[in-house]
């Protein structure tokens, strides 16, 4: 029989659990602002595959599709369904990933053509609110599902409620800023 000191030391995340997902994060972070920003693009004209900017839309939009399912089926207490959801969000998320690394390995940062002081203010605003919580969300994500996976679910609960707006916010902002791009190509 275990005491309730014992059952909280169980219930409790490892700090090096923690630190372990926060490291990956940064160094993923930090992988992904050397390839956008200094690594020069193998295919400069962007003839290869050039699908993938709308690829990576499309990987969003399912991503904010399932946020969204999921998000509905825990307030109805369909626990399966919000885990299969939230999975499905999280390999779509993953798969935007690989899609976001090979597109910048191959064509480098596009650069955004709008002209307007209100139009590049709004696109400028959106684009640096994206990245800056995509780098928030990425260990937040990761601990969330951690969380989950292995039965803390107070404490899943708890980041969740925090987790879910950003990782929502940086998928359909995604799409915000794949659009305004593709707009004035």
């Amino acid at each position: 029989m275990t005491t309730i000191a014992e059952q909280r030391t169980e219930a409790r995340t490892p700090p090096s659990i923690i630190l372990l997902i926060v490291a990956i994060s940064v160094v993923a972070s930090l992988f992904l602002a050397w390839l956008v920003y200094y690594h020069q693009p193998a295919d400069v004209a962007g003839t290869q595959l050039a699908f993938l900017p709308a690829l990576n839309a499309t990987f969003n939009t399912l991503c904010t599709i399932f946020l969204l399912l999921g998000f509905r089926f825990i307030k109805h207490g369909r626990i399966k369904q919000h885990r299969n959801s939230m999975f499905a969000a999280f390999i779509v998320s993953s798969l935007f990933l690989v899609s976001y690394i090979v597109n910048h390995a191959l064509h480098g940062d596009m650069r955004f053509q709008g002209v307007g002081h209100a139009l590049r203010t709004t696109y400028f605003a959106l684009l640096i609110s994206h990245i800056g919580l995509s780098v928030v969300a990425l260990p937040m994500i990761l601990i969330t599902f951690f969380l989950s996976l292995t039965g803390r679910f107070p404490a899943h609960r708890k980041l969740a409620r925090w987790t879910f707006p950003i990782w929502l916010y940086v998928s359909v902002t995604g799409v915000i800023v794949y659009a305004m791009l593709s707009a004035y190509r």
